[in-house]
């Protein structure tokens, strides 16, 4: 992308901050997480983004050295962007916007020191509304992901040997990841979010509840990670779920294949149907306008018809949404649960995973990256999504 294809996709998203401040009548919005550094600034650097209601931004910066242009100030610590205001003339907000939910306590105190806003506002929910519509630019990184995500995934078969452990097959599927361009790092927004470049999940363990809010769990390896491949053993009549992070930009696709050692059984398959019969039943109905609450109902309504309700999303716990808003993070908004109060907007964009749990055999479903747009859902990630056989 070139400079100036960058600077109006900033612009644009600065031209959305500043008209949300102004619905809520805030005039200054500081932030100074990465995520949201690198939404506003097109870069993660050390410091803070500070958006006026009105004009220009300014970007107070610790760490690197050498950033330069229009209203970059280097400081040491952020007392001194009080010192920087006055020096420039800048009015202090009277409402300040704050990463309430993801700085520090200390940090948002000494903020809220420095700058002595008469009220101080949730940065964080409003980045997190704003996130939810891509730009233009976002959509063709997400298109990029995609590609080669999908050229990963070809990949995959090859890196299968009889008698291998789920997790001896992760680390052959790492290794392409990295060869074909993964950043490496997987983002998730909230406490109690870690996960290594993505999940292998093979045979029991599929069953395993896990602490993060993630679809379905896995033991891990270490009680300080317990989620993913645990070292079962790659045996004949095995699932294999790869949900692998599309992470090859910024913009994370999520894609889900089921693999299997030998011949699975035939709940296992009727089970895999019903999650490709949800997938399209969602694409034929979901457009702009669109209850987020009734994607999830449509998923549970067949799963019922079905009689497949006791291994929907998961056995021993089961997940209470289908799909998730995807982006710089892997779970941004919308959430697609019954409860949702939100509607798909056009440019949204979200991954749509109904996905069953099989005991004894392992889990089986499909996860597919999707836009919104004005005639309804764009499929993103494109793959083979019938149950593929590894030692074929």
């Amino acid at each position: 992308m070139i400079q100036k294809e960058l600077i109006d996709d900033l612009k644009l998203k600065w031209d959305r901050l500043q008209q949300a401040m102004r619905q809520i009548n805030a005039d200054g919005c500081l932030l100074a997480v990465d995520v949201n550094l690198y939404y506003t600034t097109g870069r993660i650097y050390s410091g803070y983004f500070y958006l006026p209601a009105e004009g220009a931004p300014w970007f107070f910066v610790k760490r690197p050295n050498g950033l330069d242009g229009d209203q970059v100030e280097y400081i040491r610590k952020p007392e001194q962007m009080a010192e920087l205001f006055a020096a420039h003339g800048l009015k202090m907000p009277e409402k300040l916007l704050l990463e309430a939910d993801e700085l520090t306590y200390n940090e948002y105190i000494r903020l809220q020191t420095i700058f002595h806003p008469k009220e101080t506002a949730n940065a964080t929910a409003v980045i997190r509304g704003l996130r939810r519509i891509k730009t233009p630019h976002e959509i063709e990184m997400f298109r990029l992901s995609a590609e080669r995500h999908a050229r990963t995934y070809a990949e995959i078969p090859e890196c299968f040997r009889p008698g291998m452990t789920d997790l001896e097959f992760q680390y052959e599927i790492e290794k392409r990841m990295r060869k074909n361009g993964s950043i490496g790092l997987f983002r998730a927004f909230g406490a109690n979010m870690d996960i290594f470049m993505g999940s292998i999940l093979a045979g029991e363990n599929a069953e395993t509840p896990s602490p993060f809010d993630f679809a379905l769990g896995g033991g891990g390896i270490d009680a300080s990670c317990p989620l993913g491949a645990n070292r079962t053993v790659l045996r004949e009549g095995t699932a294999v779920m790869v949900d692998m992070a599309g992470n090859y930009t910024a913009y994370m696709t999520d894609m889900t294949r089921v693999f299997s050692v030998g011949w699975l059984t035939d709940l296992a398959y009727r089970a895999h149907q019903t999650a490709l019969s949800i997938q399209n039943e969602i694409e034929r109905v979901a457009r702009p306008g669109t209850p987020c609450a009734d994607l999830y109902n449509i998923a549970a309504r067949i799963t019922e018809e079905q009689g497949l309700s006791p291994y929907f999303m998961g056995t021993k716990q089961q997940a209470k949404f289908v799909g998730h808003g995807i982006g710089i993070q892997i779970n941004e908004l919308p959430v697609l649960t019954p409860r949702s109060k939100e509607v798909l907007e056009p440019n949204m964009v979200f991954a749509l995973e109904p996905k069953y749990v099989i005991p004894g055999v392992g889990a089986v479903g499909i996860e597919n990256s999707f836009l919104v747009t004005e005639n309804g859902l764009e499929k993103i990630t494109h793959f083979p999504e019938n149950i593929i056989p590894l030692d074929k």
